[in-house]
């Protein structure tokens, strides 16, 4: 039932966005009031529409006034819920902000920036590129002191390769990269994906033979310099056989790897070769075969990336090369060109949701979103509320030990409005919330989660008022979960759970349960017709059914009874006892009639289902009755004049 109503309630979003070509210019104007809480003309017109789209037949007074009764229905169902504080649940607030998010998600300005980010990984999979870097190490929570110091030093440096000294050279001599006193901060070739995501989007936007502004990752400050970019050579496939160095040994090992190579060339099989002698104990067993790689995925065994990609026909192999792992021969095996984005776009679109790049984007957008929305943080008095924290605040009993004037201090504005530490203080009562972290570091998550509600309500607001119907989607969904938890705790638990009050039911609406003729019967149905002649001849033995028999099918219906119309398999077959073979929409089923049941009054166990979805109907009206007792109605003939004139088609 939830997940059907849930999953309604997401189609309103493709309705309504629909729907903005049609929206109502007309002043609101109250239709009724339940217990004096007003809902208005433009709320109800919307939802007929919505709910009636192509159907001219339903706009009539008549429909209308149908309608409008249920709607007050629904109201009087929603107002029983919030007077029972289900909109105040930590339940109802997770569930709604969850629905909240994505709606809001069309109005925003990087609604797509998965989809953004994966297209920008896939252009970056298609290139290579060749640079260098300088690295001035900080760490990511450094002070603005040491910061500021790291910066000063990596702009030293740039400023003396604006003058014409050697990028290598100083990166020899002053880069706290440790490679680079050895390398000259070479990284070779290399791709998406395999460097942190701010060092990959500034490499691929420098152009070649230039250096790139300052950057800042976790590791520190960079400068890039760009060499070269080349078409993606995509991935290789490859076998070795290894025999590992070891000092002392250097000649023999060399000398053994040349004979391994001459059997391979006198035309000794790869494989037993591969098995007699290879030392990678991983794959020696199946022929030395390794998983295909990309350029820049062994940047640690350049000699073994750069002979891989040389080779260039499927079963070449290659001379005896040595790396820093030991002396090798390669066999290529095959060449995976870069695939087309469709077919990557899928497993590409997972990696990047895991990737650094689209914490860093949602970062950027979170900064962009405070900045649109005119967010002002006062800094001095965020650090005096911090410091208020103390132990009590740990186990959810904290109580404010400020004056009047620190009440009324401003944390931040926002759209130019100034929300004070009154504000936050009352915000933490309502929280309750306990922690295990230090006082200040809990109160500091307090605030950033204060201050995040505090910029999605004013970014609520300005999507509203750019677009007005936006109010009506986000009403639905807000009450439509009211109207689940309700509705399970009035009705459907209740009907579900109650077992006493279904018979009671049964037995007063008797005249609902009769039946015309049924028979009592049972089936299975399988697409390997072979199963129906097997099991047919254990039936007509008289052997039990085992579980491993049932296995075999695609679907079991026990014994039961049914009337004519309930089962197109049960209308296809001859109603006399005996087994029966039948073929519905492909599937083969073999029924077994049992008996034929004379027409009468449904045994309470047949009509159970029947008997609950009665129950249910007679719960809900007479709890509604008791709403109306409860909750005044009232219906304004005025709006409802506005709204049979919008509606009722002349």
């Amino acid at each position: 039932m939830k997940n059907y109503l849930l999953a309604f309630l997401f189609s309103l979003t493709a309705f309504w966005a629909a729907s903005q070509s049609d929206k109502a210019t007309k002043p609101a104007t109250v239709l009724f009031t339940v217990d004096k809480s007003p809902t208005y003309t433009n709320e109800f017109i919307y939802l007929y529409k919505k709910n009636h789209p192509n159907k001219s037949q339903d706009f009539t007074s008549a429909k209308v006034d149908e309608y409008l009764n249920l709607f007050i229905n629904f109201k009087l169902k929603i107002t029983e819920a919030r007077h029972r504080g289900l909109d105040t649940t930590a339940k109802f607030n997770k569930e709604l902000k969850t629905y909240r998010d994505e709606l809001k998600k069309p109005y925003r300005a990087e609604k797509d920036v998965l989809d953004k980010l994966t297209k920008e990984a896939y252009d970056h999979l298609t290139q290579e590129v060749k640079a260098s870097h300088i690295l001035v190490q900080v760490k990511p929570d450094a002070t603005p002191e040491d910061s500021a110091k790291a910066y000063t030093k990596i702009s030293d440096i740039k400023k003396r390769i604006e003058n014409g000294e050697d990028f290598e050279k100083l990166a020899r001599e002053l880069s706290e990269d440790p490679s680079a006193k050895y390398n000259g901060g070479n990284l070779g070739y290399f791709t998406a994906m395999q460097m942190v995501y701010q060092f990959e989007e500034a490499a691929y936007k420098t152009d070649i033979g230039k250096v790139s502004p300052i950057l800042r990752t976790r590791f520190g400050y960079h400068l890039v310099k760009v060499f070269d970019k080349r078409t993606s050579r995509g991935e290789v496939e490859v076998s070795h056989i290894l025999l590992r160095s070891a000092k002392g040994n250097e000649t023999k090992i060399k000398n053994q790897i040349f004979e391994i190579y001459d059997q391979l060339k006198s035309g000794r099989n790869w494989d037993v070769l591969c098995k007699e002698y290879s030392e990678d104990n991983n794959t020696k067993n199946t022929g030395g075969k390794l998983r295909p790689f990309g350029v820049g995925a062994l940047a640690s065994v350049p000699e073994f990336e750069a002979t891989a990609f040389a080779l260039e026909k499927p079963g070449e192999i290659s001379d005896p090369f040595q790396s820093s792992v030991g002396w090798h021969i390669m066999r290529l095996e095959k060449k995976i060109p870069v695939p087309t984005y469709p077919e990557v776009e899928a497993s590409l679109k997972k990696r990047v949701a895991r990737d650094e790049r689209m914490k860093i984007s949602e970062q950027a957008f979170a900064t962009k979103r405070r900045k649109e929305l005119g967010f002002i943080e006062n800094a001095v008095n965020k650090s005096r509320v911090i410091t208020m924290a103390d132990s009590s605040l740990l186990s959810g009993n904290w109580k404010f030990k400020g004056d009047s004037e620190a009440n009324k201090l401003i944390l931040f504005s926002l759209g130019g409005k100034n929300i004070m530490t009154g504000d936050f203080v009352a915000w933490i009562d309502l929280q309750k919330g306990k922690s295990k972290l230090v006082p200040a570091a809990f109160m500091s998550q307090l605030y950033d989660s204060f201050v995040e509600e505090k910029i999605n309500e004013a970014e609520e607001q300005k999507i509203i008022k750019e677009n007005p119907d936006f109010q009506h989607l986000l009403t639905e969904y807000r009450e439509g979960i009211l109207l689940f938890e309700i509705m399970e705790k009035e009705v459907w638990g209740k009907a579900s759970e109650d077992s006493a009050g279904q018979k009671k039911f049964y037995k007063e609406h008797l005249d609902k349960f009769s039946a015309g003729s049924r028979i009592e019967a049972r089936f299975f149905a399988t697409t390997d017709k072979s199963f129906l002649d097997e099991l047919r001849k254990k039936i007509d033995r008289g052997d039990s059914l085992t579980a491993a028999d049932l296995k075999k099918f695609k679907s079991v219906q026990n014994y039961r009874s049914y009337e004519k119309g309930e089962s197109k398999v049960i209308d296809k077959i001859n109603w006399v006892p005996g087994l029966q073979e039948v073929e519905a929409d492909g599937i083969y089923y073999l029924v077994e009639v049992a008996r034929l049941v004379a027409p009468g009054t449904k045994t309470f166990e047949e009509a159970r289902a029947q008997a609950i979805s009665g129950y249910q109907d007679s719960l809900e009206k007479n709890w509604v009755t008791a709403l109306k007792n409860k909750y005044p109605v009232k219906v304004n003939n005025k709006g409802k004049k506005i709204v049979l004139d919008e509606l009722v088609k002349p």
